[in-house]
């Protein structure tokens, strides 16, 4: 036989575009169109309706950037269409570019009830199926003319970003607004022949199928009359039959596919339009449900829920439907998709608490995974706190990401830190967008890592981020691709489905120890400085409120606990820790409005925790410590005067001296030295010697408290990413303006140094030392105006670590230091939360920081044979893009060097720095709420349960990475206490003593919910 594929590919590919494609509305009469123009943001649907509209033409100009333009749409169905399917066709001015992010609108009737959204790849509304001939159609069409950030590819800075700098030039060309007759055989020829020709350009040129379809599509045209397409549709269809017809071989993979819009809570947008993206989208997704029974739709992320519930009442009353139908599937079970490496521990808790008490109480439902399928890596902490919130799967794909490594697995046991181990799935088709392409099915299958042992995997599938969702057409795919020769089968389900199957066929899944570690995205750990200031000063304000309100509720009588309004905090604090908020990746709307709920989020908090000191009485000057660790420390007085006291852990003393005072600070030139530490500061203003006193030896092996100041232009992602040639160019910072002794106390001795440097930057720090502490703090200020640079504070420090362990929620993780592999060479850049400790056998060294969390861990060998590791702090970015001025401005925040440190002194001293003590008036003199003997045994929070009972909950872990055996007691008397999950829902009785303690023993990095009722 002849090879003719070239022609016939050709003939086919013609006569499906231009004529096949073109003929699927066989008639069309335009609709009437009015407009009005918002002013500002959007307006209430009663407000629009009652606005005055002006007439409208296709082919105009419309929708300044982040505007909202209603358009009223009238016209009545022609008598001659009877019979037939009608659709509303709008086309607002699409691009070809991505369909989410651009100009989207939702359809209301006159009553303001929410029909169906328009977007890129979704302009129909149904109108009538069958009409009867004279339907009226009136639609308001509330109209969003979002801009396309990523237009161009990212390829250069855009003032676009935010609604002060965006302007109001008109972005979008209205294109069309007709009533027009689908015909249905045509829509199906096409979807046929977009199956068939996919299939067949992904099988090997080889495989007789291939050929199969190829001469069938031939013949097939050989039908298909030029003149009449819609009437000789039925016959060419009737010649692709058989070859559709033909089922899957016996042994094809499955691929279980579930609709999936992923909307970003806000990311390219801001908060408010994710609002109203979610209501478009949803009120699609509860559309093609009631035309496709077996569509299934996952859907997580509760704020959004929660926000469709609050706004948009009648698609929230749809989707309570679908779900009871089985059609809408809740999942996820997090407030929103976070962050997965940034988000403290109690937060992550929280995030899994409060999504799916959600799901819950307003669908009955407890969701049974993880769904994470877009977040920058993945804390090891992960598989514990998921199990203990009662999931039992998790799912991403976003290591398919990875820059360097091919992760070897696509089904596997995943194990955390403390031995917690989840079944975990990567879908290999490499999407969280799935359309069921032919490209896709065929990636999917030659991707899969199980071949051989399993034989399923999950596709999410449907466009996101305003792009509408799932769609017919992908619907239609998926039933032709059900039991398709040459193709995976394709089997519509529910995601808990797919993994209880795939753990049943393959429960001896290979096993992954520790993080899940993006090799991408690493900036994500520095960028937008301000926004990871505001979490972590939220998640340790929110800590100090909870503590102390629990402590009033207990003590101060009349004082109330208040529920409401932490419930309320503590989610404003989740909804920024989504995975483009709190990782810097969102455009400057987003995070001008972070920084402006940080700072709404501290002034409550704040007003709170003095609140209930307050209840506890006025009088004598108090220090309050939220820390789980006792300190003696110098603290200021009201009026500024430093003192040395001594306070128990989460309790409160006397504004008093301590009994003992420790040896004094001195101050000799730029030599600060208290006995236990004496650090030499250089001319430039770097750190020449830091010499350990108590173990008499020096810590640093070069210039410490370098600042280093690179070139840092990523391949792409520009907020995102660093890439390893950042290190290539550098310049340090070695010139001060001054070098100056500004502290000179028993009790404090401090340095300033100032800096200029780069475009008009300036940097001032303040080096001190304070009495009876090994700690030196860099308290930082810094006016930054660099462009594509990155600042890092580097100190070389005389140890050889084979590792560096980095906090992480509930524990610490270990990296190696070499770069043996390219699996640690890819990490160059790492994340950790309150310290980075360096040791070698009988020695140590923590670097502390109060809101960093970028950081890389070197080694190298020196002339003399000795080995300097060194710890590098990224402390500030400046990416253009989304942002053009993101980190701009002023920056203030503390890091800090901490000699001789074990990694349990590391954990107490990141509390400390992270949770100042607190000095307030108050004449109480409460009990800690809860104390705790045992090393290693560490107290994450103290609350009254949720519940409103009045039962305490504390929540702890083993800190240090071994076993811990302690007693807790309690400053109130005790009935019971027992072992919860998460929830707070009992999972079996405590051990309690028989002098009214709490035995607690805890294997390495294990976290205990304890559920304590009050006699």
């Amino acid at each position: 036989m002849h090879d003719e594929r070239r022609r016939i590919e050709q003939r086919v590919q013609r006569l499906h575009d231009q004529r096949i494609k073109p003929a699927i509305y066989s008639a069309t009469v335009p609709l009437t169109v009015e407009a009005w123009q918002a002013p500002g943001e959007p307006v209430p649907f009663e407000e629009a309706a009652a606005a005055p509209y002006t007439p409208f033409a296709m082919d105009t100009p419309w929708g300044p950037p982040w505007g909202t333009t209603w358009f009223r749409m009238r016209g009545q169905v022609p008598a001659g269409w009877a019979g037939r399917r009608v659709e509303a066709v709008i086309d607002l001015g699409f691009t070809d570019d991505w369909p989410g992010n651009q100009a989207e609108a939702l359809v209301h009737r006159p009553d303001g009830t929410p029909l169906k959204a328009v977007n890129p790849l979704n302009q129909y509304v149904p109108v009538a199926r069958p009409a009867t001939g004279g339907e009226q159609v009136d639609y308001l069409v509330e109209a969003a003319s979002n801009p396309d950030i990523l237009a161009n590819g990212f390829a250069a800075p855009t003032p676009l970003g935010d609604v002060l700098t965006a302007g109001d030039k008109p972005l979008y060309v209205f294109r069309r607004a007709d009533l027009a007759v689908l015909d249905e055989q045509v829509w199906h020829l096409d979807l046929d022949l977009q199956v068939l020709r996919e299939l067949m350009v992904h099988l090997g040129g080889h495989e007789p199928r291939r050929h199969e379809i190829l001469h069938a599509l031939d013949r097939a045209m050989d039908a298909l009359d030029l003149d009449d397409v819609s009437g000789s549709a039925p016959a060419v269809r009737e010649v692709l039959a058989p070859v559709l017809a033909k089922p899957a071989h016996a042994s094809a993979h499955t691929i279980s596919g579930v609709g999936h819009a992923h909307i970003d809570s806000a990311w390219l947008w801001p908060i408010r339009e994710t609002k109203r993206k979610t209501s478009r989208t949803f009120s699609n997704v509860t559309s093609l449900a009631d035309e496709y029974d077996d569509f299934i739709f996952a859907c997580s992320q509760a704020q959004q829920y929660e926000w469709v519930r609050d706004t948009y009442p009648h698609v929230w009353a749809r989707i309570q439907e679908s779900v009871k139908k089985g059609q809408w599937a809740p999942v996820g079970g997090m407030w929103v998709e976070a962050d997965g490496n940034l988000p403290g521990g109690e937060a992550l808790a929280r995030q899994l608490v409060h999504g799916k008490r959600f799901f819950m109480e307003h669908f009955g439902i407890e969701t049974r995974g993880v769904w994470l399928p877009d977040s920058f890596g993945y804390t090891a902490a992960y598989p514990q706190l998921a199990k203990l919130a009662g999931n039992e799967w998790f799912l991403t794909q976003k290591i398919s990401w990875n820059q360097t490594n091919k992760f070897p697995h696509h089904t596997f046991w995943w194990e955390g830190i403390d031995g917690t181990r989840i079944f975990t799935h990567f879908p290999p088709v490499d999407t969280y967008n799935a359309r069921f392409s032919g490209e896709e099915m065929d990636r999917a299958v030659r991707n899969y890592s199980e071949k051989g042992a399993g034989t399923r995997s999950l596709a999410p599938f449907g466009w996101g981020d305003g792009g509408g969702g799932p769609t017919r057409e992908i619907m239609e795919r998926a039933r032709r691709l059900a039991d398709l020769e040459g193709s995976p089968k394709v089997v519509i389900e529910h995601p808990d489905t797919f993994f209880a199957k795939a753990r049943e066929e393959y429960p001896d899944a290979p096993v992954w120890n520790g993080e899940l570690y993006l090799e991408l995205h690493r900036a994500t750990y520095t960028s937008q400085a301000r926004t990871k200031q505001g979490n972590r000063r939220s998640e340790h304000l929110l800590r100090e409120a909870e503590l102390w309100a629990t402590t009033a509720a207990l003590h101060a009588p009349g004082y109330r606990y208040p529920y409401d309004k932490l419930d309320r905090l503590w989610k404003t604090v989740l909804l920024h820790q989504f995975h483009d908020i709190l990782p810097g990746s969102s455009i400057a709307w987003v995070h001008r409005e972070a920084e402006a709920e940080y700072a709404r989020v501290a002034r409550e908090l704040q007003q709170l925790t003095a609140e209930a000191i307050t209840a506890l009485g006025g009088g004598a000057p108090r220090v309050f410590n939220t820390s789980p660790y006792a300190r003696a420390e110098v603290v200021r007085t009201p009026d500024g005067a430093p003192v040395y006291v001594e306070v128990p852990a989460s309790g409160s003393a006397l504004l008093s001296p301590a009994p003992q005072a420790p040896a004094p600070v001195t101050v000799t030139g730029r030599v600060l030295d208290n006995g236990l530490v004496r650090v030499e500061v250089a001319e430039d203003g770097t750190l020449s010697s830091v010499r350990d006193l108590r173990a008499d030896r020096e810590v640093l092996a070069g210039p410490g408290n370098l600042l280093r100041l690179h070139t840092d232009l990523p391949n792409y992602w520009d907020a995102w990413d660093i890439d390893q040639h950042y290190r290539n160019r550098y310049t340090d910072l070695l010139q001060a303006e001054s070098v100056t002794v500004v502290e000179q106390d028993p009790l404090v001795g401090a340095i300033r140094v100032e800096r200029a440097f780069g475009k008009g930057s300036r940097l001032t720090q303040t080096i001190t030392v304070r009495a009876g502490s090994p700690r030196i703090d860099f308290e930082t200020e810094i006016d930054w105006h660099e462009t594509e640079k990155i600042l890092k504070a580097g100190f070389p420090v005389d140890i050889r670590a084979a590792h560096s362990s980095a906090e992480i929620q509930f524990g610490h993780i270990q990296r190696p230091t070499h770069t043996n592999t390219s699996w640690e060479a890819a990490r160059f850049e790492v994340s950790g939360h309150r310290w980075v400790h360096i040791g070698e056998p009988g020695y140590g060294v923590a670097v502390l920081n109060d809101s960093t969390y970028g950081h890389d861990v070197t080694r190298t060998v020196r002339e003399d044979g000795g080995t300097t590791t060194t710890v590098r702090l990224s402390l500030v970015r400046a990416p253009r893009i989304p942002d053009p001025e993101a980190d701009q401005g002023r920056h203030h925040f503390t890091y800090s060097l901490l000699p001789g440190a074990r990694i349990a002194d590391a954990v107490a001293e990141g509390y400390a720095l992270n949770l100042p003590l607190r000095v307030a008036e108050s004449a109480g003199e409460p009990e800690p709420v809860v104390s705790v003997s045992g090393e290693g045994v560490t107290v994450e929070a103290v609350k009254l349960a949720d519940d409103a009972s009045g039962d305490v909950v504390v929540r702890l872990y083993e800190s240090r990475g071994g076993r811990a055996r302690g007693v807790l007691r309690t400053g109130f008397p005790l009935a019971g206490a027992r072992v919860t999950d998460l929830l707070e829902r009992p999972l079996e009785d405590a051990d309690v003593t028989g002098d009214g303690g709490v035995q607690v023993s805890l294997r390495p990095f294990q976290i205990l919910t304890l559920r304590l009722t009050r006699a």
